[in-house]
């Protein structure tokens, strides 16, 4: 039973740093900010120009025929007599639809507000009439421009219809400003694109390389962009090269492992030939299988690292590979695992594993009591990850060595090296692992022993059957 407590590494651990997306903003939308920024800009500063150009001179025209109008009203009723007054007052009422009326003590007005009369128009208006003009957006409830100002000691209010003059800025800039500044965004999104497609397919490429698929890697050549279309031509040759080499080092894993077993097994059939004694016989016997298993290592470690991944019953892995020790007298089994526990992983390469992890618990995981290796088999599902651990009961490892032992050809103390190896073993299970998408870690345990702790991509269970067997344990207990 493991009396580990806590949380296992894998659970506690943030995850490695090619898995861990970073903060922060893609190449895409970089470009589309800055250029945003430059465009808003430029809008702000031809706002303030066209405010400077445009605003200020329209509004003193505005304000110089409102005074001109209200100047002649003025003269007009200063000078006649009371009979053309009247008479005058009621041709402008009729042809140019201006009010001149008294006003009195008792006229309740609402001033004009920022919103409903500009500001630069209303203080140019008050400089050209005098300080005693008063502006007024409605008088007695009645709305419109009304003017107060006084001829002597009578005083007057001037109402005439605010559409006879333009108005200074208004809605309609303001809607074209808002539609020159959507189609001003919408064209940095566009020149964004443009901008950063060939570095997109540059990067998906890149990532076909790095899986292997070097077919798919291929960019055009004849990019309209020189600088573009030389990257592409420069990175296409890089994949061929990586193609080519890929392929020389498979033909040469194959050479070596032809041309080295072959000798090998020559050398084994003449050892148990010609050897009389028996144990010396087994002895070369021995250094010759470990030789040819040293091979084996240095071949699954240069396997290329395309894997085809798929729904593969973790239940039927553990199986077989537990099948295939339990003749061993040196060590035992216990599994433990949920039912119908699928992942998505290669199975020969999901198999390879376990076996690498149950053969170095057999040579370096052995209880120092008995001299038998204990080895413990568990699972559990976690949402999108299976977490499978493979513990052994052994002397462990020295904290300080534990982060080397993914390293290859690193070799541990002397607890843990009692049997011979080419340090690949390791090696090997950490880089499959991270082959078909998971994550490899180690760690000792509270009551001694190595731990070593896979996380595996889950792969849903497609029948209601499935479901209701993961739910329920399958303990079952192999030993060899």
């Amino acid at each position: 039973m493991d009396t580990q407590s806590g949380p296992t590494p894998l659970e506690t651990a943030p995850a490695p740093l090619e898995s861990r997306p970073r903060v922060g903003l893609s190449l895409f939308w970089r470009t589309f900010f800055l250029l945003s920024i430059l465009l808003i800009g430029s809008i702000v500063a031809w706002l303030q120009t066209f405010r400077a150009l445009e605003f200020e001179p329209r509004a003193i025209q505005t304000a110089q025929q409102i005074a001109s109008l209200v100047n002649l009203s003025r003269a007009a009723l200063e000078y006649s007599d009371a009979i053309a007054r009247v008479s005058l007052i009621k041709t402008l009422a009729e042809r140019e639809r201006v009010r001149i009326m008294p006003r009195k003590t008792t006229d309740r007005h609402t001033a004009f507000d920022s919103a409903s009369m500009d500001r630069d128009v209303a203080r140019e208006l008050v400089s050209r009439l005098g300080p005693g003009t008063v502006l007024a957006a409605s008088v007695n409830g009645e709305p419109g421009l009304w003017v107060g100002f006084t001829i002597g000691e009578d005083s007057y209010w001037l109402l005439m219809d605010r559409a006879r003059f333009s108005r200074v800025g208004g809605r309609t800039w303001l809607i074209w400003l808002v539609t020159a500044a959507g189609l001003s965004l919408a064209g940095a999104a566009l020149i964004a694109r443009l901008i950063n497609r060939p570095l997109k397919q540059l990067s998906f490429a890149a990532s076909r390389v790095r899986d292997g698929d070097f077919d798919a890697s291929r960019l055009d050549e004849k990019a309209v962009t020189s600088e573009i279309r030389e990257v592409n031509i420069g990175f296409n040759r890089m994949a061929q090269q990586l193609a080519k080499i890929e392929q020389d080092r498979a033909v040469m894993l194959a050479g070596i492992s032809h041309d080295l077993r072959t000798p090998l097994a020559r050398l084994r059939l003449e050892t148990e030939m010609s050897v009389a004694d028996p144990d010396a016989r087994d002895h070369m016997a021995a250094d010759i299988d470990q030789l040819d298993a040293i091979i084996d290592k240095f071949l699954d470690y240069a396997r290329p690292d395309h894997t085809q991944l798929k729904r593969v019953s973790l239940n039927d892995v553990v199986q077989a590979c537990v099948y295939a020790v339990q003749d061993r007298g040196d060590m035992r089994i216990n599994v433990e695992l949920p039912r119908n526990v699928h992942v998505l992983a290669d199975e020969v390469e999901l198999a390879r594993v376990i076996a690498n992890l149950l053969e170095n618990a057999r040579r370096y995981g052995k209880t120092p009591s008995t001299g038998m290796a204990v080895v413990d088999i568990s699972a559990k599902t976690r949402s999108e990850w299976v977490l499978l651990k493979v513990r052994d009961h052994g002397p462990g490892v020295a904290p300080e060595a534990l982060p080397n032992l993914m390293k290859p050809f690193f070799r541990g103390d002397t607890a843990r090296t009692a049997a011979t190896g080419a340090g690949l073993g390791l090696a090997i299970v950490d880089k499959t692992v991270q082959r078909m998408g998971g994550v490899f870690a180690l760690a000792n345990t509270t009551s001694g022993g190595l731990a070593a702790h896979i996380k595996l991509q889950r792969a849903r269970s497609t029948t209601t059957s499935d479901l209701a067997n993961e739910a329920r344990p399958s303990p079952s207990d192999a030993s060899s």
